[in-house]
């Protein structure tokens, strides 16, 4: 609803569990304003499918889930190296490899860091809603145009599966005018988009442009917090998880424990800088993960200087802990780092 109320006309995707709602919604919905959907051969074809649509201007995404990411992952390095627009939802599923149809978090290196060939970034959003999927969906499409460049969005299993009520918007956004898009090269001078770049020297120059414009992302940074002016522990989880740690921190808050709230809703660009300004008062963190610790990296870099302490608590694919379980284990950190 979101991308179609953004202007995105074309769909290109392929079947896989927990994301096959999305490409359901899409091929009955999209013909009526006339759209296209079309169910590629495979998540390799449906990713340049995306590619061609989106560089003649049009706005137009694709989804899947973990394994069939991964085989797109060509593809979108090829749009980041063109500085092709285009939105990517990935509703992850458990791995590595086959592994399950359960929520997972375990793709949260392969979103962050690029994930296929080349020295690439890719803004990440994490919604922990169904209001914020719809929400930071139209978002998407937006910074994808204003940075020409793919955005991912980041749900789970969990997310993608779940019923809740949504207020639907007007899209208030701003088309971006496309001088680069190829439109047939009759009375305009040549256009020419590619990501080869042989000359000596020019792939260098590239990729520092390329460079730039990703630091340039960070302006589009991010996050939610909770409960920190008084915080003695400060615990960091996105997404659907972080929802199942809001209620683990209420229960911790009736028992007079001082813990506090940051949900990253940008994973790439991390909110770095606001962890740093935290940590100058704050000494104790923590991650909470459905992995066996990816984003706590990213809080090691944000935070582990001095004596500030960076503690984990993951759950690997399979299943999802409760809030008593979460409660348990944090109660344990936080009695463990303020006695």
């Amino acid at each position: 609803m979101g991308a179609i109320e953004a202007g995105c006309r074309f769909y290109f995707g392929y079947p896989i569990t927990p994301q096959n709602d999305i490409p359901e919604y899409m091929s009955k919905h999209l013909p009526a304003v006339g759209g296209v959907f079309i169910q590629a051969e495979s998540e390799i074809a449906s990713i340049n499918m995306l590619l061609g649509a989106s560089a003649t201007g049009a706005r137009a995404m694709t989804s899947s889930s973990s394994p069939g990411i991964s085989l797109k992952q060509e593809g979108l390095s090829y749009m980041c190296g063109s500085q092709i627009p285009g939105v990517v939802v990935n509703m992850s599923r458990s791995g590595p490899g086959l592994g399950g149809i359960s929520p997972s978090q375990g793709d949260y290196f392969q979103a962050t860091r690029g994930g296929g060939h080349g020295d690439y970034r890719t803004i990440v959003l994490a919604p922990s809603s169904v209001q914020e999927a719809y929400d930071l969906t139209m978002r998407a499409f937006d910074l994808a145009d204003r940075y020409r460049n793919p955005v991912l969005i980041l749900g789970d299993a969990l997310l993608g599966q779940m019923k809740e009520p949504l207020k639907t918007r007007p899209y208030k956004g701003k088309p971006v005018e496309k001088e680069w898009i190829l439109t047939g090269a009759a009375g305009r001078p040549q256009r020419i988009i590619k990501s080869l770049y042989l000359s000596e020297g020019e792939l260098t120059d590239h990729n520092w442009f390329l460079n730039r414009k990703y630091q340039q992302m960070k302006r589009e940074i991010r996050f939610e917090t909770q409960n920190l002016d008084d915080a003695r522990l400060v615990v960091v989880a996105f997404g659907s998880l972080a929802r199942i740690v809001k209620s683990a921190l209420g229960m911790a808050r009736d028992k007079g424990m001082q813990i506090g709230l940051l949900r990253p809703i940008t994973l790439y660009p991390f909110p770095y800088a606001a962890l740093e300004k935290i940590s100058r008062k704050v000494r104790n963190f923590m991650a909470v993960e459905l992995s066996t610790g990816q984003m706590v990296e990213d809080l090691k870099l944000a935070v582990g200087h001095k004596k500030n302490q960076v503690d984990f608590y993951g759950r690997p694919p399979g299943s999802i802990p409760s809030p008593d379980e979460l409660f348990h284990e944090i109660a344990k950190v936080y009695k463990k780092r303020t006695a």
